[in-house]
């Protein structure tokens, strides 16, 4: 029957592909259609009726009414959202909140999902994801075997038990179109456990006697449960335990520093990586060709996008750009306004276009996470790309890391600090120290001009720390799993000193 099934499965998928088609073909069109939609089911909000909604009419007087926002700015009314408050920033009663990192004042901080968010954005881009994939694969076999799923947690909200709270994986892990639920392994309940090393626990059990063929999430923890499979199969890798293994579908972090370990787990050639970038904010693209990078932006499903300039992030009134206007190999700050009514929100990612018409991405970091201490301009792509041409030159394999500042001290110069946490070691930690920093001077033209014969900054240095130190560490502040990452950079020395301090304790 299931077999019956995944056939009728891949004949719809093959007839949704037209919207991928349509995206490709026709970016600026679609995007057009999503803003005036957005508008004209927004415009009895609160927040509608305070920018005067039913007056605009076209691109120009919708960036010249709305100013941009974040968190900072619209907190104050998702909070009485939360509280019941109905038509405010989007129309209706919205229920379920995402939870995220937090902003600098928040520990935490709350994100509407609606319905329409719901549906029209997470649900139709996961369709999408599956129409890419079974149109490069005619033979996929997802809707026939198992897709593994390994969500976060989700409750009531203290205030307003109407009200849920949690990650966006549980989130839409709660309301699963009912036709997916027989494909997806472990139960929800064990999916959705609060306590992490319980549920992976339950799911290395459960989960080790699957035929499982894809499956997502983020790196980090994925690896921590293939690991605990593996020695629980007594397997040498995950192909002896899932044969049928294909898919792997990732985001949320760089996976350049994850790839060795991944090649390991699935040796095969034939296995296939699909990067999508499923925020809390929205799911805004994904890989559509399996072997090449850059994910397309995804311009049919209730998210308008424009974009700033990076070097223009501090400028009280920066250049906002719309879709039409952007050039490839440039960092922008993405800006969205979307049906769970963030208008003109900026989420704090970076993004790097590798083409134009069609519209496809890279996400580069994030507008907190860089370091320019000393006007090196590093960010997360940089690091993340240096890290990995060097562990291939000098065959080793990096778990974790972070990055951060070593200040100029009397008669000192300053340089960066790394905390590396390795599955395999380099040979030489002086070679690939030095081999890293060369690597970094190559891609980032600030950083190798600051480098210039040491004048300016000395050549970094790493410390290698334990395995298992940044998942301890994590777990210790009560981020252990789910949506939670490890941080790559940060312009002050507050992880790596938090982390120093950490391992001392643990000897």
């Amino acid at each position: 029957m299931k077999k019956q099934f995944n056939v009728l499965i891949k004949h719809y998928l093959k007839h949704r592909f037209k919207r991928i088609s349509a995206m490709r073909s026709h970016p600026i069109q679609e995007q057009e259609r999503v803003l005036k939609s957005l508008v004209y089911r927004a415009k009895n909000t609160s927040y509608g009726k305070k920018y005067n909604f039913k007056k605009i009419r076209s691109l120009v007087e919708y960036n010249n009414a709305l100013p941009l926002t974040n968190y900072e700015d619209v907190k104050g009314d998702i909070f009485e959202m939360m509280d019941g408050k109905k038509n405010m920033l989007w129309p209706g009663e919205i229920r379920s909140y995402a939870k995220s990192s937090g902003t600098t004042n928040d520990r935490s901080k709350y994100l509407p999902v609606s319905k329409d968010s719901h549906y029209k954005n997470h649900v139709s881009s996961t369709w999408d994801t599956m129409s890419i994939i079974y149109n490069e694969d005619p033979q996929s076999q997802i809707f026939w075997k198992k897709s593994l799923v390994m969500g976060g947690t989700v409750g009531p909200w203290k205030h307003n038990t109407k009200t849920k709270v949690g990650d966006i994986s549980a989130i839409l892990l709660g309301k699963m179109p009912t036709v997916g639920v027989p494909f997806y392994t472990p139960d929800f309940e064990t999916a959705l456990l609060a306590d992490w090393e319980q549920k992976i626990s339950r799911m290395t059990d459960i989960c080790a006697d699957e035929d499982v063929v894809m499956f997502g999430g983020v790196p980090t923890w994925s690896i921590v449960l293939f690991k605990k499979i593996l020695e629980y199969k007594k397997a040498s890798n995950m192909l002896e335990v899932w044969p049928n293994a294909r898919y792997y579908v990732h985001g949320g972090v760089s996976f350049s520093p994850y790839i060795d370990q991944f090649k390991n787990l699935f040796p095969d050639p034939k296995f296939k990586y699909y990067e999508v970038y499923n925020a809390s904010e929205g799911y805004f693209s994904l890989q559509d060709r399996a072997d090449k990078k850059g994910m397309l932006l995804l311009l049919k499903n209730d998210i308008y996008y424009e974009f700033i300039p990076i070097n223009e992030m501090q400028d009280e009134n920066p250049t906002v750009l719309e879709l039409k206007d952007v050039e490839v190999h440039q960092n922008y700050i993405i800006v969205i306004s979307t049906s769970a009514g963030l208008w003109r929100y900026i989420p704090g990612d970076t993004v790097v276009f590798t083409s134009i018409y069609p519209f496809r991405i890279m996400v580069s970091g994030r507008t907190n996470h860089f370091i320019n201490v000393f006007g090196e301009e590093v960010i997360v792509s940089n690091t993340d790309k240096a890290l990995e041409e060097t562990t291939k030159t000098l065959t080793a394999i990096v778990t974790e890391y972070t990055v951060g500042p070593i200040f100029l001290d009397v008669g000192q110069k300053g340089g960066h600090h790394w905390l590396i946490e390795f599955e395999k070691k380099p040979e030489d930690i002086n070679a690939f120290e030095k081999l890293l920093d060369k690597n970094l001077q190559n891609i980032n033209s600030d950083y190798a001009a600051k480098r210039y014969k040491d004048m300016a900054l000395k050549r970094l240095t790493i410390r290698p720390v334990p395995t298992g130190t940044f998942h301890k560490w994590m777990a210790s502040k009560g981020k252990f799993g789910g949506q939670n990452k490890v941080p790559r950079l940060y312009n002050d020395t507050k992880y790596i000193d938090q982390i120093m301090n950490f391992v001392r304790l643990e000897k």
